[in-house]
This record gives structure tokens, sequence and C-alpha cells, in this order.
């Protein structure tokens, strides 16, 4: 199993050069082929005018549309330049999600930005980490806008015992076997939950699995329940974890989105690459 193509999402708004940095890299390491992508759609307040104003200012809003995507397609042919022996690029004027999710049939694995603690993402110029996630049928890297290179001195797997987590680490199989140190952990959630011990055989299967796959990773299950972003996070720090690899919302996003969860804590940390499948 390989990433035999990567393709690398490009933002209008937002800076692109880590995710083109480590997408490039992705490649020089899979020997992959490359694609780029990027879309745009015209903002609603343009539909609910009529007359000549509406019609410049649509004139003027695609040609604005056109001239940002020529010009990320430079960017990204320059970023890529000796990095892979071949490269693609694809772009439309379309709600940037929905492109980006049917166009990811092409792909391996998709490499985009991460989202921003308490902002919105303009979903006419930018794909939400967080849509892409759970429409996309394919792991996404999700790459922090400090993060330019991939750091596999040491991954993080945070393990669940449902398919969201077993998906994902089943997708990150490549990365896991160029990493120098793995760990895999598993938080309890609560006392009433099904308990540590349940969660160390778990831990324990999961370890002995990787080593069928030739990965040499160590288990760990704190004692501590509860709190699981911030002790995932701080495992992270203490492992000195490049990347950590999850399953994407196996409770509801909604949930995640009012109460916070885990998935939305690493969409939207600053510190590490997040690899999350669903």
């Amino acid at each position: 199993m390989t990433y035999s193509t990567v393709m690398v999402a490009l933002a209008f708004d937002q800076p692109n050069a880590c995710r083109l940095s480590i997408a490039a890299e992705l490649a020089e390491r899979f020997e992959s082929r490359l694609i780029g992508i990027a879309a745009s759609e015209l903002s609603p307040p343009v539909y609910y005018m009529s007359g000549s104003q509406a019609e410049r200012l649509m004139v003027e809003g695609l040609a604005t549309i056109k001239q940002r995507l020529s010009e990320l397609e430079a960017e990204f042919r320059q970023a890529m330049t000796g990095h892979t022996r071949e490269l693609q690029w694809r772009s439309a004027i379309e709600q940037p999600s929905r492109y980006i999710v049917q166009q990811a049939r092409a792909a391996d694995i998709v490499v985009c930005g991460a989202g921003v603690s308490g902002l919105l993402t303009d979903p006419f110029a930018s794909a939400d980490p967080a849509d892409l996630v759970m429409e996309i049928g394919r792991p996404l890297l999700v790459v922090p806008p400090n993060v330019c290179r991939i750091d596999l001195s040491s991954v993080l797997v945070a393990w669940k015992d449902n398919p969201e987590a077993r998906r994902a680490i089943v997708d990150a199989l490549p990365l896991l076997r160029q990493a120098s140190h793995v760990t895999v952990v598993e938080i309890v959630e609560s006392e009433e939950d099904h308990g540590r011990a349940a969660a160390l055989a778990g831990v324990h299967d999961v370890v002995d699995w990787l080593s069928r796959h030739h990965i040499h990773a160590i288990g760990e299950v704190p004692e501590h329940t509860g709190d699981v972003s911030r002790q995932i996070t701080d495992i992270a720090r203490q492992v000195g974890a490049g990347i950590v690899v999850a399953g994407a919302y196996g409770r509801s996003r909604f949930r995640e989105w009012i109460l916070g969860g885990v998935t939305q804590h690493l969409l939207e940390q600053t510190s590490r690459c997040a690899f999350l499948a669903r």
C-alpha cells in the first residue's frame, strides 16, 4: 500500500506555502503523482441583485476568480518543480468543498489547510476541513499554517475502538511504516466507560496488528479518564509527535461543534499535522 496520487487543496484566502511544501514532500517520499486543486464561487449577494449592476458585479467577480485560479496554478507549479515527474492542475468556478470532494476520487490522500479556531470558513473561497472529512472518502492530512514539513520522528495514533479509527490506521499505514516511533494511545472517557482493562486489551491488539505490518509501536492507556483532547495533546507533546492519526467524528459532528470534541480540536490545533479518516 502506498500513496500513488497526492492531492493538495489550495485556498483563495489563506496562505498555501506549508500545505504545498508537505504535499511536495509526500510526493517525493512515495514517488507520487501530484494534483493541485482549487475552486471558488461567487458569493450570494450577487444573486440578489438585478439589472446592470448585478451583471457588472458578476462579470467582475468571475474575472477576479479566474485571475486568482491562474495565480494559484502558477504557485502550485512553481512549488512542485523538481518534486515529481507528473503534475496535474484542476480548478473550477464552483463551491470549493463540493468540487474537492468530487475530484478526490482521483487521489489516495488529500492535503488541506487547518481550520481557524473561533472563525467560520468562507464556503465560497475555501474548503472547510470539517466538511471535507465528512464526505471525501479519502484520508485527509490537515496542515496548520505554521507547519511546513512532515515530521515522522514520532507519530501518535489516537485510538478508539470504532470504525473511524480502524479506517484511519489502515489508511495511515504508508506513513506509519516510515515513522521512527509510533505510539498508540486510548483515553478512557469516563469511569462508567468500558474500563481501562478493556482499553489496554484493545491497544495491545492494535500494537500487535501493526507489528504484522512490520511497524514497531508501543501502547499506552493513561490512568486518568476524561478530557480526551487535552490528554491527547499532552501525550503528543511528550512523545514529540509530528502527526496525530485519528478517526474523525465518531460522534455526531453537531455534538462536537457544540460541546467540543477530539476531531474539532485536531482540525484547529496549530502544533502538528492531523491525519484523519472517516
